[in-house]
């Protein structure tokens, strides 16, 4: 019996000693975050007081980019370390195959539990996590469903709250404490339609927030691709977006805190009184203050979550993580949404907190991606990582030591079709970028030291014909390294995707 005994206490001590050297992972992740809505970014628009507390604790990255800019296609290339064409999620509109490997499932084969609560956007069912709670598609603000083993559950509240509340019982009450985790926490804010939470309505009510200087961009120098756009403020905002139109599944008392916060800007809209400038204008104060009330909830429940860590003391042996599916328009150029591989768009917030291995306050400045991700958790969890990934772990770089052979170029595509935009293709150095509209044989190049906003497409001026060359030999040879097929024309496309 005290051999038995004995036995049982080496085993759990094993086990604890492995929970404890194998650092617990928490991904907060957002669907739209700007890094112009960050003030660890230098946002001059909003405070994220928590946000920023992991960039002082821990180390911000400079320049994340995205291999395509649009929703699901980012989430797949997170779960899989592989770019688009190889994961099998192009666009919004395909579903995304949960048999292939993932790095959940791999974190699972060497002991971590998984955990996944909040937007999943994938359409299918998530495999590789212990436990799992979903919004259904792009899921509600107010008072939302979520999915539970395939039952649906209807949450009351506002939905960031929840998906918080969520992963707070799955951490308090049940996950294994003996074993190491992975919580994977996916907000649905800022993502369109902007509906703040009850206790967010009236924030910046009396403020007037600062426009970006390129707000009224008449798109000059530009391909014709800006010219065919959907994505402007002017045009795409309809009266869900600016709250004309409530949405309807509001309680009575939701209902009336949405009534006293919007009713002097559904008066002011239905004067007529707005026109032309003064209308765009007016337009991107209410969408602005919206978004950035959003983020005011993720960035107080942010805080709820690195509370908690402190409190149980699990914040040094836990690596946090914040990011999110791609960047965003803030009013640049006119527009909302993503998509472009202008820097607003393909630029996506990446912080850091590591105790004992993230030099608190740092910035990083090398050029990563959020097809590094999965490689570093794994290698975070002492993990080989398997071949056929495309990324680098990024665990050199938050050390403050960058590998010689890192990556100097970023390849990017876009293949959705919808709201105007045309496919396309490009490379960055983060110096200059060169930009294919492959269906339009148009090309626009910008040269980021001296045009950071993207006014001036460059590619026909004689001076950067040498770099145009050189980028577009570089494109060639990443996309060879990454085994992308030859850009498609639109119906051959149409046809390969069938």
């Amino acid at each position: 019996m005290a051999r038995t005994l004995w036995i049982l206490l080496v085993v759990i001590s094993a086990s604890c000693s492995a929970a404890q050297h194998q650092p617990n992972i928490l991904f907060i992740f957002t669907d739209d975050h700007a890094t112009q809505a960050i003030s660890a970014y230098g946002s001059q628009i909003n405070n994220t007081p928590n946000i920023d507390r992991l960039a002082r604790e821990g180390m911000i990255f400079n320049r994340c980019y995205v291999t395509n800019s649009i929703c699901a296609p980012s989430r797949a290339v997170i779960q899989t370390g592989k770019y688009s064409h190889l994961n099998g999620v192009h666009t919004n509109q395909q579903d995304f195959d949960g048999t292939q490997q993932t790095f959940p499932k791999l974190l699972q084969q060497h002991g971590y539990q998984t955990a996944l609560v909040g937007k999943w956007h994938l359409k299918s069912t998530p495999t590789g996590f212990d436990y799992a709670e979903v919004l259904p598609g792009q899921g509600l603000y107010y008072n939302p469903i979520f999915l539970k083993d395939g039952v649906r559950v209807q949450h009351p509240g506002y939905v960031t709250d929840i998906t918080t509340d969520l992963a707070l019982d799955w951490l308090k009450q049940k996950r294994n404490p003996t074993v190491p985790f992975m919580l994977m926490v996916q907000h649905k804010a800022p993502h369109r339609p902007w509906e703040p939470g009850p206790d967010k309505l009236t924030m910046y009510a009396d403020e007037t927030i600062p426009e970006p200087s390129n707000l009224l961009d008449d798109f000059d120098t530009r391909s014709s691709a800006l010219h065919r756009q959907e994505l402007s403020i002017k045009d795409i905002l309809d009266d869900r977006d600016l709250k004309i139109k409530f949405p309807n599944n509001l309680t009575p008392d939701q209902r009336a805190l949405w009534e006293a916060a919007y009713a002097r800007i559904i008066a002011e809209y239905k004067s007529g009184s707005l026109q032309d400038t003064e209308l765009v204008q007016w337009k991107y104060q209410q969408y602005i203050k919206d978004y950035l009330r959003c983020i005011a909830s993720v960035d107080d429940n942010t805080g709820r979550l690195l509370d908690w860590l402190d409190e149980s003391g699990l914040s040094e042996n836990t690596i946090v993580i914040y990011s999110s599916d791609q960047g965003f328009f803030l009013g640049e150029h006119g527009l909302i949404d993503k998509r472009f591989m202008y820097e607003e768009s393909l630029r996506t917030p990446l912080i850091v907190r590591w105790p004992g291995h993230t030099k608190p306050g740092s910035v990083n400045g090398a050029l990563v991606s959020n097809l590094d991700f999965a490689q570093t958790f794994l290698d975070i969890a002492g993990i080989a990582q398997p071949a056929d990934m495309q990324g680098q772990s990024l665990i050199p770089l938050m050390q403050g030591n960058t590998p010689n052979n890192w990556r100097e170029s970023h390849y990017y595509q876009f293949y959705e079709e919808g709201w105007g935009v045309p496919r396309h293709e490009g490379v960055t150095n983060g110096r200059y970028k060169l930009i294919s509209y492959y269906d339009l044989n148009e090309w626009e190049l910008f040269d980021l030291a001296n045009d950071p906003q993207e006014m001036n497409n460059v590619c026909h001026q004689q001076d950067y014909q040498t770099v145009m060359k050189e980028l577009q030999a570089e494109m060639v040879r990443l996309k060879l390294n990454y085994a992308v097929p030859p850009s498609l024309t639109l119906e051959a496309q149409r046809e390969a995707f069938k």
